[in-house]
């Protein structure tokens, strides 16, 4: 155990492992400082989903005029439409994902040290599976939220129907279609979200350890003891460049995955979602809110990290040094 414990702490003198958590203080703080990046973020979100369900002859084709439309007719509470289903599900689907990220981590690197890889490529090896395995972990929660907040997000717009609230919306999907209607989309989900996860999570690894390299720090010396300072910079940096990197391989099946969760009750398929779009605005129409996607990732990837490490040190136990 105790050679183990050395092991990672050489891989990266930054990181604080699994099991030198206190997991009820990690779970309760987590839910609040969480909740409050959702807060600051979630509009973003609301923008992008507009923009990627636009009908060719919306006026609404960029980011500003979406949140121009927005405020004129709902006011700042229009930027939150579905907010109240995302907090609720995002508590249980967030604890599933760092269980189950932190937990394949530290399996997979026990896997990759007889490997001899460097130590950016184990970093990217480990924290990329962890990442694509805590997604398809957390997707059975994260499904129905993300269905019934982005009908939220769309009501009224683009000729999409109005819902009284997220029971309304979860309460007609299931007339219509059972319970597999909160799970329209679920395979794209997976093919979205479980590859962003990885290449942001493999990105991030790797990325922080590059940076070091290049500051001439090596992060796996005895010795090696950033500032402060230091260490937020490196994480920040990790996260811009895990989430440009993402967001710019993914934002395509992130917009088919949105149009067939949003649009699939007008009976498109994936293919006609693909071919429509195509069509509309040629190969670009794929990239549809790429830039509130490029931002939501990249703001949305360097806070949650942030948050997520000065978390992790916040709940160390005492014996942690």
């Amino acid at each position: 155990m105790n050679a183990n414990s050395s092991r990672f702490q050489s891989l990266g003198q930054t990181e604080i492992n699994w099991d030198k958590l206190d997991k009820a203080k990690f779970y309760g703080v987590g839910a609040g400082l969480f909740t409050g990046i959702t807060v600051a973020l979630y509009p973003v979100s609301v923008v992008k989903t507009r923009m990627q369900v636009a009908v060719k002859d919306s006026a609404e084709k960029n980011a500003f005029s979406v949140i121009k439309g927005l405020l004129k007719n709902d006011g700042v509470p229009g930027l939150y439409r579905g907010f109240g289903t995302v907090i609720t599900g995002a508590i249980p689907a967030r604890i599933i994902f760092l269980t189950a990220l932190e937990t394949t981590k530290v399996g997979t690197l026990k896997m990759v040290e007889p490997l001899k890889f460097s130590e950016p490529t184990q970093a990217a090896i480990a924290n990329g599976l962890a990442g694509m395995t805590a997604s398809l972990f957390s997707q059975a929660v994260f499904v129905p939220i993300d269905v019934i907040s982005q009908k939220l997000m769309v009501q009224g717009y683009s000729s999409n129907t109005r819902y009284n609230g997220g029971l309304d919306v979860a309460r007609k999907l299931i007339k219509s279609d059972g319970i597999r209607g909160l799970y329209k989309g679920f395979g794209l989900s997976v093919m979205t979200y479980s590859p962003s996860s990885a290449v942001w999570w493999a990105s991030y690894g790797a990325s922080q350890r590059i940076i070091w390299r290049f500051l001439g720090q090596n992060s796996g010396a005895e010795k090696f003891a950033p500032s402060h300072a230091q260490l937020i910079s490196v994480q920040a940096a990790g996260g811009i460049i895990a989430g440009a990197t993402a967001s710019c391989i993914t934002t395509p099946l992130d917009t088919i995955k949105t149009r067939l969760q949003v649009m699939g009750d007008k009976g498109q398929t994936a293919r006609q979602i693909v071919e429509n779009l195509i069509a509309e605005d040629g190969w670009k129409g794929l990239y549809r809110g790429l830039g509130p996607r490029f931002f939501s990732m990249s703001a949305w990837g360097t806070s949650m990290i942030l948050a997520y490490e000065y978390l992790k040190r916040l709940c160390a136990k005492d014996e942690q040094t």
